[in-house]
């Protein structure tokens, strides 16, 4: 490590623990000692502080305690750690910083009449997770500091952007952000387009690498103060990289220590003291590439290599789509919103018709590549009109059948919202897209939605489909026709997958995507419970074996059974055992009570014993309130993730709870006393469906939730007034 490095980050945590010292000291004088602190919407306390010293900030004068901490830390300098320890210190002085501005309404940050976002919220950190661990967000790209220009800005961007990186900026140079120059192009940001603006201060890189402790928890199940469990996950698993944009001082490079100290390689467009330029064999924890060196003709070129050389520090693997379109295009813009006044044209939505059809032809009776549009061009309509439009994508190939029809289908919503400036919501015969007035203006037309389709499913299911012809219509009566024809498959579709139960296969799949987050999770998906994750269910693990047969999803040989109704089997054990490193012996898919499935991150629901209500409870993880158990959602995350087997709790996607199948062996839904007040009301249709084939109709309105009770007591005093059926069942314990 360079000298110069060294003095650099310990001058800088020197400046930033004298800082932080005299902000928090004002605040205690402004607000008082035991004014609450905490970053909104997230748990953990403060991420970095609590991860490396397991303290639990909740007031001011614990920042005082923290800020001691990293002050002694630093006292300490042994040569062969004098870089870990600036950089932990920083970090907690940097935070310390940030809590004492969210406590005296200094956060989230209004800067130049732009709000940065402050702290990533928990839905988002799991929201974020579940791309993370499915590739479809490739890695984390933090940017400190600004680009040399607005122009290189938006460059830099656009191809993280395009690989599928999540991209958060932090910091300024000589007060100009890369948030400004971004803006100043155009660009969109905010968490639908992969690129979050969290501050402009130096200090906010904290929210960043808050970040990546909060996944440790959550996902790896790391406790608070296990600082060489955190380092070891982080290192091994987290896949970030920083960027340092522009000039370096102290408190940069004091930050950067830090960064590495993570294990996150820092990649900058400075030279260093010490560092060669240029001189990169992939091994490197700093890269010095200064800007104008860089290989390449122009400025584009020598973004995406500055892009590419942060990935290859940090092995992360990303794909680039081949698609020639007007627009960009990529997975950063799925989460685009294409609002009322800046639409140029819109298919379906309310009032409107527009449905999405994929079908197996023979190979003889479809061209691959062609493109069919019938009917008028919408792109000649007044701005803002409503058209209607019927996609039919028909597909041949050797290893194609009809089961993977759905499952093509429903990655038209993936395929369609990669394009920026275009919107999709919806499937089947309830489709929308809308394409903004931006896209039109450079070009974009119907025949790109036709090229998407016919690149993408080219792409993603290439060892199954031979040949894609996209069908295009847009005259009403004809679309009506074949919405008719298409309504009739749906219907079939519904009929065969109502139709296939657990009993009836002997194969199951397995899910290990989350594996590079929580190594000993394993996911069993079977035709009635689906993943943790709520994204994938039985046809699509079958599906995504046939296209990647050494993937994440194995088929698992039932064998014989153990037990029926705890849902047992000799193979499904075998297997769990050997994937989850010998880490789990055996588990049952339709108990909680005994040897549950593991969980990870990523669960869109916790269920969890309420001992003293004889039953369970349901929190969504959006939901940021408390519970009857005196826990909220990110608390239970922390007892049951990481890959854990825990006796009374587990993750379950929210679909599971509408299965015959759900925790069947302790009773299924009659034991849920307490629910999500969100989660009640998405679900509301479809449980009542449940409860009436149940024979209990009226079992709905006698769950609880939120916005009735909080505490236990409060819960079983319900419970007795509505004579919840749990009270009188087995007793759980």
């Amino acid at each position: 490590m360079s000298q110069f490095i060294i003095d650099s980050a310990i001058e800088g945590a020197t400046s930033l623990i004298n800082h932080a010292n005299d902000v928090v000291t004002a605040s205690i004088s402004t607000r008082g000692a035991d004014t609450p602190v905490a970053f909104p919407d997230t748990a953990y306390y403060l991420p970095i502080i609590y991860g490396f010293t397991g303290q639990q900030i909740e007031k001011l004068s614990d920042l005082s305690e923290a800020i001691g901490y990293a002050r002694d830390l630093l006292d300490s300098r042994e040569e062969e750690s004098a870089v870990r320890k600036a950089g932990i210190s920083s970090l907690i002085a940097a935070e310390s910083i940030m809590g004492a501005r969210f406590a005296s309404h200094e956060q989230p940050e209004i800067y130049h009449g732009y709000s940065f976002n402050g702290p990533i919220d928990d839905v988002q950190l799991r929201a974020w997770g579940v791309g993370l661990a499915d590739g479809t967000i490739s890695g984390v790209a933090t940017i400190i500091g600004c680009a040399k220009d607005d122009i290189v800005a938006a460059k830099i961007v656009r191809a993280l952007q395009s690989r599928g990186l999540l991209t958060l900026l932090c910091g300024n140079v000589n007060g100009r952000t890369m948030t400004e120059q971004l803006l100043q192009e155009g660009i969109d940001l905010g968490y639908s387009s992969l690129a979050v603006p969290l501050g402009s201060d130096t200090e906010s890189v904290v929210y960043a690498l808050g970040y990546a402790s909060r996944l440790a928890f959550s996902f790896g199940g790391i406790g608070g103060g296990e600082v060489e469990r955190l380092l070891q996950w982080t290192s091994q698993r987290a896949p970030v990289f920083v960027l340092a944009l522009g000039e370096l001082d102290g408190q940069k490079y004091a930050i950067a220590a830090g960064a590495l100290t993570y294990g996150f390689p820092l990649i900058t467009d400075s030279i260093i003291p010490g560092i060669p330029s240029m001189n990169i064999t992939g091994k490197e924890q700093i890269i010095s590439l200064p800007f104008n060196d860089i290989p390449g003709s122009d400025d584009s070129e020598r973004a995406v290599y500055l892009v590419q050389q942060g990935t290859k520090a940090r092995g992360i693997k990303t794909k680039v789509s081949k698609l020639s379109l007007p627009v960009p295009y990529g997975p950063a813009f799925e989460g685009e919103v294409v609002r009322r006044p800046e639409m140029q044209i819109e298919f379906g939505g309310k009032g409107g018709t527009c449905f999405e059809w994929l079908t197996m032809q023979g190979p003889e009776q479809i061209q691959d590549g062609r493109i069919n549009a019938s009917g008028l061009d919408p792109f000649t309509f007044e701005a803002g009109s409503n058209v209607p439009l019927g996609i039919v994508v028909e597909v041949a190939g050797e290893k194609m059948e009809k089961d993977f029809e759905p499952i093509m289908e429903r990655q038209i919503h993936h395929f369609l919202n990669g394009a920026e400036g275009i919107q999709h919501q919806g499937q089947r015969d309830i489709t929308w897209i809308r394409v903004s007035k931006g896209a039109f203006a450079q070009g974009f037309n119907l025949n790109h939605l036709g090229q998407i389709l016919h690149t993408r499913l080219h792409e993603e299911f290439g060892t199954l489909v031979d040949k894609v012809q996209v069908n295009l219509y847009t005259e009403m009566d004809r679309v009506k026709e074949l919405q008719e024809e298409a309504r009739k498959v749906y219907r079939d579709r519904n009929e065969r997958v109502a139709g296939l139960v657990d009993e009836k296969v002997d194969t199951f799949y397995s899910c290990t995507l989350c594996q590079s987050f929580a190594p000993p999770h394993v996911c069993i998906i079977s035709p009635e419970r689906g993943g943790l994750c709520g994204a994938y269910n039985w046809f699509d693990c079958r599906a995504a074996h046939e296209i990647k047969p050494m993937g994440a999803n194995q088929p698992v040989d039932k064998m014989a059974v153990l037990d029926p109704i705890k849902g047992e089997w000799e193979g499904v054990n075998s297997f769990v055992y050997q994937h989850s490193g010998m880490n789990v012996e055996r588990f049952t898919l339709y108990s909680i009570m005994e040897a549950p499935t593991t969980t990870c991150g990523c669960c869109e629901c916790i269920v969890s014993i309420v001992p003293e209500a004889n039953g369970f409870m349901v929190v969504s993880r959006d939901d940021y309130g408390m519970t009857p158990t005196g826990m909220t959602f990110s608390t239970l995350m922390g007892i049951i993730g990481g890959g854990h087997q825990t006796p009374g709790m587990m993750g379950i996607g929210k679909d599971y709870l509408t299965s015959p199948k759900f925790i069947s062996a302790e009773g299924g839904i009659s034991r849920i006393v307490w629910m999500s007040k969100g989660l009640k009301d998405e679900m509301h249709e479809k449980l009542e469906e449940i409860c009436r084939k149940k024979g209990m109709p009226e079992l709905l309105n006698k769950i609880a939730d939120g916005t009735i009770v909080t505490s236990v007591e409060e819960l079983l005093a319900f419970l007795e007034e509505k004579q919840h059926p749990a009270l009188s069942m087995e007793p759980l314990l």
